[in-house]
């Protein structure tokens, strides 16, 4: 599958089953009428807690948002028929603002040095909305309220043209999060999530005077965050956050599943000491990034990996050494011959004073980065995956040897 289809295939498929569940399901005996109010806060308090216990702050937020939302737009019907309008126009202008805001800032989770000031904002637009939609009601509240809502701009339900656009806009906002950043191959799960509950909420709004499809999508909802946070988390635990490359645990999985016919091979990146020591960390993470990128692209069915440090591993699953060979040493001649520029110590920060030097020619570095590589593959069905992992580390130390920069058997 395209990896950058990948990601959208859990949403897709929820939201699908979501809309005709909603419009085809079965109804339910009258005993059970009420069951499926309650998917919506299972849903959503289940996708807060994973986020919480993982310590993804946009996803709670963007849960419990929409739980507070939910519960309180179903309290609001039964109080009266101005109380569900005010709580329906602000719940669907307040979600996706909440969620644009938590997009905007980077992720810092939900415990951030304990500061706890996205708890502080949501009790403030609970008491917010509280306070307005007591309009009429109490002598605190006036009856100001009631005018404001009847202007064209907020006026409800469907969606006002105020919540359209703030949906638009934090819809944006997730997609641009989820495009993927090099070397990452594929968008991020968790971000392509908020973005599909951020549709499921819309649609949601949408049809808010029908109980089932309000209740199905707000459910829906729930469900593609609870998923998201955890492909969010197995993303974490088997990919290398620094190159975008699966890591060392998912290689680990990866070996047991090779077939009798197969080969390793292990890559290093050659004097790589040398530049952290020259040139900084910062160069050297980059130089990294360069080689896993083009590893990325390795042809012949190769799939690559980040083993640790400067190592990397590929394994071709159903390819001999000398069937990878030329795909390794293609990978090898694209990564020698790119020249990779360190920015100038006279380039000035500042955005706005680096702007008045566009076009003037600033003195800068070019690095060359080459890699070394070596291959072994699998002779004998009762060759286990590590032995023929240590084969490929040997063969690495060939390449070495013989003066670096080329591929060894």
């Amino acid at each position: 599958m395209n990896p950058m289809l990948r990601p959208f295939v859990a949403p897709a498929l929820i939201l699908s089953v979501t809309a005709v569940l909603a419009l085809f399901g079965p109804s339910l005996p009258p005993t059970l009428a009420g069951l499926p109010s309650l998917g919506p806060y299972i849903t959503l308090l289940g996708a807060g807690a994973m986020a919480l216990w993982f310590n993804r702050g946009r996803a709670f937020i963007a849960a419990m948002s929409m739980f507070a939302a939910y519960a309180g737009y179903r309290y609001s019907v039964d109080v009266g028929a101005f109380s569900a309008k005010v709580t329906y126009t602000a719940l669907v202008v307040l979600v996706p603002a909440n969620i644009l805001a938590s997009l905007i800032q980077a992720e810092r989770g939900v415990f951030h040095h304990h500061n706890h000031r996205w708890l502080l904002v949501i009790i403030g637009e609970l008491l917010l909305v509280l306070w307005m939609a007591s309009a009429g009601r109490s002598s605190l509240s006036g009856v100001a309220w009631i005018g404001v809502f009847d202007h064209w701009t907020l006026n409800s339900p469907p969606t006002p043209l105020v919540g359209r656009l703030m949906f638009a806009v934090a819809f944006g906002a997730a997609m641009w999060r989820a495009h993927p950043k090099p070397p990452a191959i594929e968008p991020r799960a968790l971000d392509i999530g908020l973005a599909a509950s951020l549709a499921a909420f819309f649609v949601a709004a949408e049809w808010s005077t029908s109980l089932g499809l309000f209740t199905a999508f707000m459910t829906g909802a729930g469900a593609v965050l609870f998923i998201a946070v955890l492909q969010e988390t197995h993303r974490l635990a088997f990919n290398d956050e620094l190159t975008g490359l699966p890591g060392r645990r998912a290689l680990q999985e990866r070996l047991p599943a090779l077939g009798p016919i197969c080969a390793i091979a292990m890559a290093d990146v050659d004097h790589f000491k040398k530049f952290n020591d020259v040139h900084g960390h910062d160069v050297g993470d980059q130089v990294l990034k360069l080689v896993a990128a083009r590893l990325a692209l390795v042809e012949g069915g190769g799939v690559a990996f980040r083993y640790g440090g400067e190592e990397f591993c590929v394994i071709f699953d159903g390819r001999t050494a000398a069937e990878a060979l030329p795909h390794l040493e293609g990978i090898r001649e694209s990564i020698e011959a790119y020249q990779m520029a360190i920015r100038s110590e006279e380039r000035p920060r500042d955005p706005e004073a680096g702007s008045r030097l566009r076009g003037v020619t600033l003195p800068q570095q070019l690095l060359s980065v080459t890699i070394s590589i070596g291959v072994a593959d699998r002779r004998s069905i009762e060759t286990r995956p590590t032995t023929l992992l240590k084969s490929a580390d040997q063969a690495l130390y060939r390449a070495k040897a013989a003066g670096r920069n080329c591929v060894a058997t």
